[in-house]
């Protein structure tokens, strides 16, 4: 399976390839299509599996086709995560 299966934004694979991603690891594949619909997903992967990946892609995917001007995305995640 590749990232195309998602049918995310041009703009959106072009980043994905420029990164040089191929495969989706197991945790976006399990995550990535639910947060496309709209789901709330509570995800748990060890470091470097791909989380960050996981939810940003769809939630990019879902800001581009939003109206702006409004909350689209709530994040919430342990800072050292994201440190």
């Amino acid at each position: 399976m590749s990232f195309d299966t998602f049918n995310l934004h041009p703009s959106i694979m072009a980043g994905v390839q420029a990164l040089g991603y191929v495969t989706p690891t197991p945790i976006q594949l399990k995550s990535i299509p639910p947060i496309m619909q709209g789901r709330d997903v509570l995800g748990l992967a060890q470091t470097g599996t791909g989380k960050t990946a996981a939810f940003v892609l769809p939630i990019l995917q879902r800001l581009l086709r939003s109206p702006r001007g409004r909350v689209g995305a709530l994040i919430i995640s342990p800072t050292r995560e994201l440190a």
